[in-house]
């Protein structure tokens, strides 16, 4: 089984942080192990990203145990091709799985299709530095699809691809990505990457982009507040 390579998570975390204006990520104690970002969400505080859970399955552990030991309410993202494995380091270290069916995922954005959206949809780009949002307003005016794409070199990270459910199954996902890519390009990137969740994994391998990895997410268990 091909390792993934630590590099491929870090560019993805690196391009994540400035898709969504955080604080640039640093590495965790252990060089090498990781990196934390400050996410600054209501329970999810910090985040903690795995670099080599499957190379070096010890360094999983330690995450996973300053994970459940954090002070603040901290997750753990962890990409691998051992989901099994992952999913019982971190079980043993005390924590849940909030999500183990993602996917890491890249592609050639120079070969990526376009899909322009379909009367009545309307198509606004605004770029701000690094980060161009994409929205497509229905007739009435009201944002029907959106998405996100920070450009860092040749990279880009797409993020936060919505669509409102009054508005799907009219292939406002495929436009939001045709035009996120189409911005990206004429910016230099040329490598795609992203983190799908189980509902957009269907619509980003139809778009051509390659299964990397699974993805599992974990925290410490929520205890609820005594009555």
């Amino acid at each position: 089984m091909a390792k993934i390579e630590p590099e491929l998570m870090r560019r993805w975390v690196n391009g994540w942080s400035v898709a969504r204006s955080l604080p640039a990520p640093e590495p965790v104690e252990s060089a090498g192990d990781g990196l934390r970002s400050r996410c600054e969400q209501p329970g999810r505080e910090v985040e903690v990203f795995a670099l080599r859970a499957d190379e070096a399955p010890e360094s999983l552990a330690r995450l996973a145990a300053s994970v459940a030991a954090a002070q603040q309410p901290t997750w753990l993202t962890v990409p691998t091709r051992r989901p099994d494995a992952v999913a019982a380091v971190v079980g043993a270290a005390g924590l849940e799985l909030v999500h183990r069916s993602e996917w890491l995922m890249t592609t050639d954005l120079t070969e990526h299709a376009q899909h322009p959206p379909a009367a009545p949809y309307a198509r606004e780009v605004r770029t701000e530095g690094p980060v161009t949002v994409v929205s497509l307003h229905g007739p009435s005016e009201e944002v029907a699809a959106r998405g996100t794409v920070a450009v860092v070199g040749a990279d880009a990270i797409v993020d936060r691809i919505e669509t409102d459910p009054a508005h799907r199954r009219r292939g406002l996902g495929r436009a939001v990505m045709g035009a996120l890519v189409e911005a990206a390009v004429a910016r230099g990137a040329r490598t795609g990457l992203l983190i799908a969740s189980e509902e957009g994994q269907r619509l980003y391998t139809s778009l051509g982009w390659r299964h990397e990895a699974d993805v599992l997410i974990a925290r410490r268990p929520v205890v609820p507040p005594e009555e």
